[in-house]
Parts: C-alpha cells; sequence; structure tokens
C-alpha cells in the first residue's frame, strides 16, 4: 500500500466519538439501543444512581412504577408473553432483589425471556453484612439462565449485550445483572454500544441432524394412530405458521399444553383440546393408544404425563426440542429431533405424505362428545342457582369472539379458563405453567397490556390470589392501564380444599377465605367495579367491563363447592382420567 493510498484509507475510516458517561448512563443507553421502551421497577438506596439517571431519559424510556418487585418482575413477564420481547426490570439491593426471586423462578420454568437489573452495595462493602447487602449472585443461580455482578462500570454495555442475547436466544429465560453502586456513579469513556449476536461455548441452537428428520418423518408416514402433542415452544419459536402447515399435511391430531394454548386457534379441526391433569378426556385416554407420539416444544411436565411408568408405553416418540437437555430427561424418545421448530418443522413437513387420519380423528371426537354429555354440558348449563366458572368463560367468549389476551392466576379457575376459553390469536393465553404462582395474574395483566397495548387483556383470578398482588391495582391508577378483571369468587382456595375433598375426606384446613369488598378496594384506587351473584345480571355485567373505557373490576359469585372434572389424580396413569 502506497503512503498515499495509506492516508485516504486512514480518511475515510470513521472515528468512533468517545464520549465520558456514568455507568448508570450506560445501563440507560443500553436499553435504548436493545430497543427497550417500557421498564418496569421500585427505586431504592443501591439503585439510586441509575433512577438518578432515568430522570433525564424519560422522554425515551417509559418506567412504570409498580407496588411491589414481585408485581414488578411478573408485569414484565406479561409483557414477555404478549410482545414477544425482553421484559426488563429494575429493583434495588436486599429485600428488592430477593422480591424478585419468585419472578426469576416463574421465569426460568416458562421460559420467558427476562432481564433483570438491581443495584447492589458499594464493592468495598461487599462480603460485610452492609444494610441492605445480599448475596443475590448466589441466591438466584438456580433460578436465572445467566447471572452476573458488575464492580466495574467500564463492563455494563458488554454485560449487558451478552444479557440480552441470553436472555432472547434459545430456550429463553430470565438473566440478572447485579450492579455495585460504585459502577454506577463510576464515569468512564464510552464507545458506543455494540449488540451481542454470539458467545464462545454458549450454542442457543442445536445443529439439526437431517437424518433424525429423515427418520421422523417414517414414523410419522407408516403411523396409522399420530398424535401431536406441542407446548410453549411454538410460539416461543413463532413457528405457529409452520406448526399449522405439519399437522394439516398428514391431518394429524394435536393437543396442547396449558402454554402451548393458542399457538393453534382453539376451533381448528385438528385441536383436539387440552392435556394433563384436568385436561380433555380424549388426549389424555388416546396418549395411551396412538402408535406415534409426536412431542414438540414440550418438556413432558409431570402434570401432562402422570404415572410416567404408564405413558405412552406403546408408541414411538418422537420429540422436538430447543434444549437438548429436555430431550430423554422425562420420556426416552425413539427419535430426537434437536433444534428450532421454525426450522425443523418445515424440514420435516416436506418429508411427510398427505393423508387422511379422519378415522382415528373421530374417536377424538367421540371422546370430546361424551365430555361435553357427561361434564361440560352440566357445567356450562348449572341447574343450581349458584353460577358455575364454566358459564362465566363462556358468556366471556360470546362477547370477546376469541380474540382477548386471558391472563390467569393460578387454581380452579386457571383450570376451568385453559380449558374453556377460546383464541384465535397466538400469544393470548398468559399463565404461570411450570411454577404455578399465585398472584401472578394481576401485574402479568398490566405487562400484558403494555406489551400488547391494541388488544382487550383480561385477568381472571380468584378470590385467593387476588389478595397477594392487589396491591398493584396501585399501579393501574396511577398509569391508567386499561385491565379489565374477572375475579371468580368462591369464598374458598378451590383447588385445594377440591383435593381435601377427594383425598383428605372433606378435612377442610384452613382453605375457607374471607376478603374483602373487592368492588370497594378497586373504587379506593380510582377503578370502577360491581359484584353480581345472579345469572340473569352476568351477560350485562360482562359486557359493561369490556365495554368500560379503562381498568374495571367485576366480582362474579360462583359456587362454593364446585370442582374442575376431568381429573387425573396424582399417581395415576392419564387413562385413568376421572370425569366425576
Amino acid at each position: 500500500m502506497t503512503t498515499l493510498e495509506a492516508l485516504e484509507e486512514k480518511i475515510e475510516t470513521p472515528v468512533k466519538k468517545i464520549i465520558s458517561i456514568t455507568g448508570s448512563e450506560a445501563v440507560l443507553e443500553a436499553m435504548i439501543a436493545e430497543n427497550v421502551h417500557t421498564i418496569f421497577g421500585y427505586p431504592g438506596g443501591a439503585i439510586m444512581p441509575i433512577y438518578d439517571a432515568l430522570y433525564d431519559y424519560k422522554d425515551k424510556l417509559e418506567h412504570i412504577l409498580v407496588r411491589h418487585e414481585q408485581g414488578g418482575i411478573h408485569a414484565a413477564q406479561g409483557f414477555a408473553r404478549t410482545s414477544g420481547k425482553v421484559g426488563v426490570v429494575f429493583a434495588t439491593s436486599g429485600p428488592g432483589a430477593t422480591n424478585l426471586v419468585t419472578g426469576l423462578a416463574d421465569a426460568m420454568i416458562d421460559s420467558t425471556p427476562l432481564v433483570a437489573i438491581t443495584g447492589q452495595v458499594f464493592a468495598h462493602l461487599l462480603g460485610t453484612d452492609a444494610f441492605q447487602e445480599t448475596d443475590v449472585i448466589n441466591i438466584t443461580t438456580p433460578v436465572t439462565k445467566w447471572n452476573y455482578q458488575v464492580t466495574d462500570a467500564t463492563e455494563i454495555p458488554a454485560v449487558l449485550a451478552k444479557a440480552f442475547y441470553i436472555a432472547r436466544s434459545g430456550r429463553p429465560g430470565p438473566v440478572l445483572i447485579d450492579i455495585t453502586k460504585n459502577a454506577q456513579i463510576q464515569k468512564f469513556d464510552y464507545e458506543g454500544y455494540t449488540s451481542c449476536h454470539h458467545i464462545r461455548s454458549y450454542r442457543p441452537k442445536p445443529i439439526v441432524r437431517k437424518e433424525y428428520i429423515t427418520e421422523a418423518a417414517k414414523l410419522i408416514n407408516a403411523a396409522e394412530k399420530p398424535f401431536v402433542i406441542f407446548g410453549q415452544g411454538v410460539i416461543l419459536g413463532r413457528a405457529e405458521n409452520e406448526f399449522k402447515a405439519f399437522i394439516e399435511k398428514s391431518g394429524l391430531p394435536a393437543a396442547w399444553t396449558i402454554l402451548g394454548l393458542s399457538a393453534l386457534p382453539t376451533d381448528h379441526p385438528l385441536n383436539v383440546g387440552m392435556l394433563g391433569m384436568h385436561g380433555n378426556y380424549g388426549p389424555n385416554v388416546l396418549t395411551n393408544e396412538c402408535d406415534v407420539l409426536i412431542a414438540v416444544g414440550m418438556r413432558f411436565d409431570d402434570r401432562v404425563t402422570g404415572r410416567l411408568d404408564k405413558y405412552a408405553k406403546q408408541a414411538k416418540v418422537i420429540h422436538l426440542d430447543i434444549d437438548p437437555a429436555e430431550i430423554d430427561k422425562n420420556v426416552k424418545s425413539t427419535v430426537p429431533v434437536w433444534g428450532d421448530c421454525k426450522e425443523t418443522l418445515p424440514l420435516l413437513t416436506e418429508l411427510l405424505e398427505k393423508k387422511d387420519h379422519s378415522l382415528w380423528l373421530q374417536k377424538f371426537n367421540e371422546f370430546t362428545k361424551k365430555e361435553n354429555e357427561l361434564v361440560i354440558y352440566d357445567e356450562m348449563h348449572p341447574t343450581k342457582e349458584e353460577m358455575s366458572m364454566a358459564e362465566v368463560i363462556d358468556a366471556l367468549n360470546e362477547l370477546t369472539n376469541g380474540n382477548a389476551v386471558i391472563v390467569t392466576d393460578v387454581g380452579q379457575h386457571q383450570m376451568i379458563a385453559c380449558r374453556y376459553a377460546k383464541f384465535n390469536e397466538s400469544k393470548s393465553n398468559v399463565t404461570s405453567g411450570g411454577l404455578g404462582t399465585m398472584g401472578f395474574a394481576l401485574p402479568a395483566a398490566i405487562g400484558a397490556k403494555y406489551g400488547a397495548p391494541e388488544r382487550t387483556v383480561i385477568a381472571i383470578i380468584g378470590d385467593g390470589g387476588f389478595q397477594m398482588t392487589l396491591q398493584e391495582l396501585g399501579t393501574i391508577m396511577q398509569f391508567g392501564a386499561a385491565v379489565k378483571i374477572l375475579i371468580l369468587n368462591n369464598q374458598f382456595l378451590g383447588m385445594v380444599r377440591q383435593w381435601q375433598e377427594l383425598f383428605n375426606e372433606k378435612r377442610y384446613s384452613f382453605v375457607d377465605i374471607t376478603s374483602p369488598d373487592f368492588v370497594m378496594v378497586a373504587k379506593g384506587y380510582g377503578i370502577e367495579g360491581k359484584s353480581v351473584n345472579k345469572r340473569e345480571n352476568l351477560k350485562a355485567a360482562l359486557k359493561e367491563m369490556l365495554d368500560h373505557d379503562g381498568a374495571y373490576l367485576l366480582e362474579v359469585m360462583v359456587g362454593k363447592e364446585n370442582n374442575v372434572f376431568p381429573m387425573v389424580p396424582q399417581g395415576c396413569s392419564v387413562a385413568e382420567i376421572r370425569l366425576s
């Protein structure tokens, strides 16, 4: 290269602009670079420098002040689940950080992408039991995909780039970054933010092995009774269209886990219902009759399988999953198909023969008919004066036409909503699946509304779970999240009571719960509401809730001792499902 060419190259090379900023500003610059618009959080002493910097970023970042850190992280989960983006939560050290643990565990088991930023005491105080110091790294290691403590501000841009990449890539999950106070206030020369797309030794997606795709296709093509069970992996992989094309090509009956619900429209002719403990009759019984079981993006949770030693022993199992650790963990696969289902499903579909399994599908329909006659009709049309949860959900379906986002808490109402709610669109069912966190729904619904502001978001909650996080009504009051809150009040901790009735000789031990006047409580937060206890008033009250401009709380008094059936008792095979 000549001296002139070297000079020209030097002139044409852009010079990086170096500015001096604090660690706190670097955190917020990372948020902007990662296209974060909404942050949920609660300030405190150890994270105060970040909040001070946030004061100057109010036109670029929206911060939602929750009423409890657990509410913040559940809101971030709800946001992630409806938007498909990474949810972000801020909290301070000590109790602020430990209050995130339940949400981290929930997000970890349900594969929800989150980045949690916690403040920490000054680095020189670490290990001294300083005020509001906890070892958040060791506390959260089991419930995060990755965590890291920053003690030097120069690390912040690269660490946060890594955090977002790890949270959203492969099988998503929560990441926690703990930043000491000295790192937040420290100034350093900032050269800009570079997104992360690769980390040595971290392979988010396993290599797709074409030979396994070929083996899987051969098994499906030869099957007389193929059965597909699908989970949230379809939604997380944004593979809804690929999944639909897969089952339609060979007419494969498909059933969902509760986290897979809404990946396929509920009225699709090949959608045969819900799996698991309170799932539909046909999918459970026929799991033990199919000859090829194709699992897509699900982890064979115990609530789905019942007794493993009696689960689908007659079937050849094809397991498609992005996480190799899930394959053969609970159920031994005949053919493991590693990889992102958005990539693997089209490869598999291409090799499938077009088939008609209408006789096999008819068997599912016969079980559905029996379940309708023995369970569902009575649930939808109760002869008792008291209302059933199922008829409330049925009336709601009529008004929403399956287009709402339904956020459920945990308990009987959750199982009823998952069984009976109708969905036309993906990312419409938000619930705490693996951890089963009571108190999840209200804050998650707030986050879900921010994640999908154009959609109707309805939180369906029991009277027990609502009282665990009802302080988040204050968040709704302050920020105006137009969440519709539907409390199904049976004056019991219903699911525990059902188990005590069936398995503990009706020894109702501490499940009879007294609640405040929920409508008055809501009005104290400036939220309109109503309570109904008569069937003839139900539809009008639901319509009023949905039509109301803004947040609204509707309490529906339902039967005290109604049970959720069908039910697979714990320790039983899925084929031993009880209809009553």
